[in-house]
């Protein structure tokens, strides 16, 4: 039986240049194999249809992001630290911290 989930955050921004944010995290009832943190999520970032950034936990791959096209461990901490971690990379990956 699949746990239930509360969403927690929903947030979905669209920057000057066009660039659009999700960011998307519930809390599940109880932790699964796939997410023994207890939370499931997904955080994506991208221009003109291309992903740039993405960090999710989808069932049987567990926490991961992926980054220029290659998929990479992730390893979770928090929600806090999660959002954290994205938005490096969105301001990286963006070119919005030169």
């Amino acid at each position: 039986m699949a746990a239930r989930a509360t969403l927690l955050l929903q947030e979905k921004l669209e920057m000057p240049d066009g660039a659009i944010v999700e960011i998307v995290v519930w809390r599940l009832s109880r932790p699964s194999p796939d997410q023994p943190h207890g939370f499931k999520y997904r955080l994506y970032f991208g221009r003109g249809g291309k992903c740039l950034v993405r960090y999710d936990n989808e069932a049987g791959k567990g926490d991961h992001r992926h980054v220029g096209g290659k998929e990479q461990p992730y390893h979770f901490v928090s929600v806090r630290r999660l959002r954290e971690d994205f938005w490096k990379d969105v301001m990286r990956l963006g070119g919005y911290d030169a």
